[in-house]
């Protein structure tokens, strides 16, 4: 296993110590998995006490006691950083995440380490003086047969928070739970030991089942599987709701959802069409499109000649929106940037079928990134398998991008022309006409019917004094 030359170094001091250190969990996980290693994390074996292990750490770089109540130091090196732990047994002693009594154990094996880990794919270790790999709990033969399989079901339950580690998992990786893990996460689902969970650990293990996996929607189809779903009933309730099958002929909404959620992370994940590469943003993208047509399911109805037609269900899934994302988080700026991408998602399709006017595109441009939401269209419409969408191709949002980048819409609404400091210019007193006067005149620029800030000048003059 290739390893920095710093963790190199530090093993033989801690050598001379009559101490071992061993590279453990995602970093080893990632080595058999030929993923790139972004984080080390190493347990030191054969020390008295933590103030040993942060002497010698002091010798080659800073270390931060943030963790030490938990055996953690966190250690940097030419701006790396890396967690050196001592090994320790965690026991539940209250509810809630916070209820662990952790103790410190430097003469602790590996293997009674590592039993409190939660899969066995995290459970493998490293050591690096001998370059042994150690495998307790089988993890490697795990990853041969892609399967997600717990550790120990008397520990597994102690923490909630392992059924949606399995779930992010899963989907990562493309592994199936071993049939005794999934029974075991079904349970405690059917216990409701979820409901102790606060959102905040919740929505970190979203942003990773929508982030890193390459299709989310294997995870969604286990959330669903395992019974999760009692807590999101914003998305049961898509389920088996019909649509018109012209237009989605791959089923009901929860179908095109999950479709149209995978579509939007290949985008992402390609970074091609994508304005926005940091992980907000895209977390931005993929919430849009998974509550986009949560409005469905108070509007769905099945006319007499037998057509299914949801109307306004764009408006209609604001509150059911804003439902969910409060369920899982309360990052307020988030929500409130995905809201428009719901409310208008069908407007590119929209004025595309109708040929829309330069003032309807800026009108549009006032109320969503107009880029954003060709994107979150263009999942919407490719995630469904109708024969345009096969192609591949979403003619619509390509022709409104063009017409919105021609009028310098794309990304942000029209400049007004003036501002207050215009109006006390013209010799105008401030007053609470102004806004009334700005107002009118952004309506007149919207329609295209003021261009300069001499025309606005002169239609100030004409109109207010």
């Amino acid at each position: 296993m290739k390893l920095p030359a710093i963790l190199q170094t530090i093993s033989k001091d801690l050598t001379s110590h009559h101490a071992k250190a061993i590279v453990v969990g995602g970093a080893v996980r990632d080595h058999w998995m030929q993923r790139p290693v972004k984080d080390y994390d190493i347990e030191v074996f054969g020390l008295e006490s933590l103030e040993q292990l942060q002497q010698i750490l002091s010798r080659y770089g800073s270390v931060n006691l943030v963790g030490k109540s938990f055996g953690i130091l966190k250690f940097t090196h030419e701006g790396e950083e890396y967690d050196f732990s001592f090994p320790r047994r965690e026991s539940k002693s209250g509810s809630g995440h916070r209820g662990f009594d952790v103790t410190v154990d430097g003469k602790m094996s590996f293997e009674e380490a590592a039993r409190r880990r939660d899969f066995t794919i995290n459970a493998m270790g490293y050591e690096i003086e001998s370059a042994a790999f150690l495998d307790p709990f089988g993890g490697r033969s795990d990853m041969v047969q892609q399967q997600l399989r717990h550790i120990d079901s008397r520990t597994f339950v102690e923490d909630p928070l392992r059924v949606y580690r399995a779930v992010q998992f899963a989907a990562r990786f493309g592994y199936t739970l071993a049939t005794e893990t999934e029974r075991l996460c079904k349970e405690m689902v059917d216990q409701d030991m979820l409901q102790e969970l606060p959102k905040e650990r919740i929505y970190t293990e979203f942003t990773k089942l929508l982030l890193k996996a390459p299709r989310p929607s294997l995870g969604f189809a286990l959330i669903r599987r395992l019974g999760i779903l009692r807590y999101f009933p914003e998305l049961e309730e898509i389920i088996d709701l019909p649509q018109e099958p012209r237009w989605h002929p791959e089923g009901d909404v929860w179908t095109h959802t999950m479709m149209a959620l995978d579509v939007m992370a290949e985008i992402l994940h390609s970074r091609s069409g994508c304005p926005h590469p940091d992980n907000q943003q895209k977390l931005k993208f993929l919430f849009a499109i998974l509550c986009h047509d949560l409005g469905k399911a108070t509007t769905t109805t099945i006319e007499s000649d037998g057509r299914i037609r949801s109307i306004g269900h764009e408006q209609a899934g604001i509150p059911l929106t804003q439902s969910l994302l409060n369920r899982l988080t309360d990052e307020q700026r988030l929500t409130e940037s995905i809201l428009p991408l719901a409310a208008h998602h069908l407007k590119p399709s929209q004025f595309y079928a109708q040929g829309a006017k330069a003032a309807a595109i800026r009108r549009l441009a006032t109320k969503v990134s107009i880029a954003d939401l060709v994107l979150v269209a263009k999942a919407d419409f490719l995630g469904r398998t109708t024969p345009e969408a096969q192609t591949g191709i979403y003619e619509a949002g390509e022709w409104l991008l063009t017409q919105a980048q021609a009028l310098q819409v794309s990304t942000t609404p029209p400049t007004p022309l003036l501002q207050g400091r215009d109006l006390i210019a013209l010799g105008l007193d401030p007053s609470p006409r102004f806004r009334e006067i700005l107002d009118a005149l952004y309506e007149q620029q919207i329609e295209g019917k003021l261009q300069s800030q001499e025309e606005a000048l002169a239609y100030v003059k004409q109109h207010f004094i």
